[in-house]
């Protein structure tokens, strides 16, 4: 059982969600990966993504885009970001996922960057902009590593994408909440319900549902329908208006746990 598995059973029998925070990595600097992952962790986060940063990351909207341009400035590459997830495995078991476009993949060379990212620690690796039909090759390598591989479903995915997605997603079904790039948004679309039943009745694996949720409140709601929430631009801009602070960590930290609040039963039974 891979630790992402681990960590949806481990959940499931405390009657919790899983929040996933979501950060750049290299923002604001490669050495600043390692400490606010372990910030996170200990603030409650239950699965971590990583994204390597990419020159042109057309699924992502402003926030996510700035944080990769500053991360790309100061010279951040792959080998980085799986060195940095190689130093937290030093110390922490928490679930790593990487978020990455595939052009940076098929660079490194699929093999190779499988095998590197298992030895480094990481556990599940999300291809934003690679498509089920497209994914055989990746898929292989990618069990042949050990590594989870999962792959996102929007609104407009078809039956047959759902069916195709869930078939190889492993670890947990990523849900886009809604049409279009990431970015905090102001409210839930009423229709995720609807969609992440569908998805239900095609795999019992985790959804885990993502774009646009930027608060407890909005954890809370994702939460009572889904297995768990992934927090990111809102987390990448809170990170990037603070990073100069003398207790920029804390208050990362301090904004992780009330994001978290929002998956535990009572939150979640609330709604």
């Amino acid at each position: 059982m891979s630790r992402i598995s681990r960590r949806f059973s481990e959940l499931k029998e405390r009657g919790e969600k899983a929040l996933v925070p979501f950060i750049t990595g290299g923002d604001p600097g490669i050495l600043a990966t390692d400490p606010l992952v372990l910030e996170m962790e200990e603030a409650g986060a239950d699965i971590v993504e990583i994204g390597i940063p990419f020159s042109d990351p057309l699924a992502d909207g402003r926030s996510n885009q700035a944080a990769y341009t500053r991360a790309l400035e100061r010279g951040v590459r792959p080998r980085d970001v799986l060195d940095a997830v190689a130093r937290i495995r030093r110390v922490s078991q928490i679930p790593i996922v990487l978020m990455t476009y595939f052009n940076p993949v098929i660079r490194y060379g699929m093999a190779r960057f499988a095998d590197d990212a298992a030895e480094a620690g990481v556990d599940g690796i999300i291809a934003t902009d690679l498509t089920p039909e497209e994914a055989g090759a990746w898929v292989r390598e990618a069990r042949r590593a050990g590594l989870d591989t999962i792959f996102l479903l929007a609104p407009t995915s078809t039956e047959e994408r759902i069916a195709r997605v869930c078939e190889l997603s492993t670890g947990f079904v990523y849900c886009v909440s809604r049409v279009g790039i990431t970015g905090a948004q102001a409210s839930v679309p009423e229709e995720l319900g609807e969609l992440v039943m569908k998805i239900r009745s095609h795999t019992d694996k985790p959804v885990v549902v993502g774009f646009g949720i930027s608060s407890r409140e909005q954890v809370q709601q994702v939460c009572a329908i889904a297995d768990g929430a992934v927090v990111g631009s809102a987390l990448v801009d809170f990170i990037h208006s603070r990073h100069r602070h003398d207790d920029f960590l804390p208050q990362v930290g301090a904004f992780v746990r009330e994001l978290k609040a929002g998956t535990r039963p009572a939150a979640v039974g609330a709604h």
